[in-house]
């Protein structure tokens, strides 16, 4: 029995509407792309695991998909539901997803599949309830060095304990070859591979600290380190990205996507 739920569920779903109202969106472009690539539209049945608040299942509803979703936090779940009623969100384990055997069209993972205790085992877990003839798609951080949010990130982690030795970061799977090695070891054939620019605009600096904040790693860096420490380092982190002249902080950002076939 994997565990992953009780680690993660806990973090990401602390602050679930300040995530829905202000950080979700933040990929939508990528959410787009996706959806276009594998051409979602009317009955098309799709699963999103690690939904979090439900925007990408929102979005191909609105193409007449048939959606379902699965996420560790209960309280995302509840705004998933609220935004698209007639789809099936769960809450669970991403490595024992709880369908049936081929499903699905599209499968898809957006920043999750990474955060498994296995992450190979969620991947064929996604494997098994796609259909023979559907996709897999797996959407990861892009090049650090092309992702600004990295500096963001890296001030959030000085108020972390060490990572264990060899612990993989969160641009792990950015490194050229590592998604698609992934994807081999679920079983799954790699097709194609996109990058996806997402700048991340907010109108204002409170605005950025709180959609910062509202992801798993900002609840797992307040509860070590508290709060208003936990905001103060995100705001100066975000400095750099300030206008000053109109108060707009953007960060400039890419995503990777890849395309598999079961």
């Amino acid at each position: 029995m994997t565990r992953t739920a009780a680690i993660q569920g806990p973090r990401w779903g602390a602050r679930a509407s300040e995530w829905a109202d202000i950080q979700e969106g933040t990929t939508r472009p990528l959410y787009e792309a996706v959806l276009g690539a594998v051409g979602v539209g009317e009955e098309t049945g799709l699963l999103d695991v690690g939904c979090g608040t439900g925007l990408f299942c929102m979005l191909a509803a609105e193409r007449e998909a048939s959606v379902a979703g699965l996420d560790a936090a209960a309280q995302s779940i509840a705004i998933a539901r609220e935004r698209t009623p007639a789809g099936d969100f769960r809450v669970g384990e991403i490595e024992e997803l709880p369908w049936d055997d081929a499903s699905f069209d599209v499968v898809t993972g957006f920043n999750s599949f990474q955060f498994a205790a296995d992450p190979a085992n969620a991947l064929r877990q996604a494997r098994r309830v796609v259909r023979p003839e559907g996709w897999v798609v797996i959407a990861v951080w892009g090049k650090e060095e092309e992702c600004e949010a990295a500096d963001v990130i890296k001030a959030m982690s000085t108020l972390l304990p060490p990572p264990p030795p060899g612990a993989p970061g969160p641009f792990a799977l950015s490194q050229p070859g590592a998604l698609e090695a992934l994807a081999g070891q679920a079983g799954l054939t790699p097709v194609e591979a996109h990058d996806v620019p997402c700048p991340w605009v907010y109108p204002d600096l409170d605005t950025a600290v709180r959609g910062f904040a509202s992801a798993g790693p900002g609840a797992r860096a307040e509860a070590e380190a508290g709060r208003e420490t936990l905001e103060q380092t995100v705001a100066q982190a975000l400095q750099h990205y300030l206008d000053v002249n109109t108060g707009i902080v953007q960060l400039e950002n890419v995503f990777r996507y890849l395309l598999t076939s079961p």
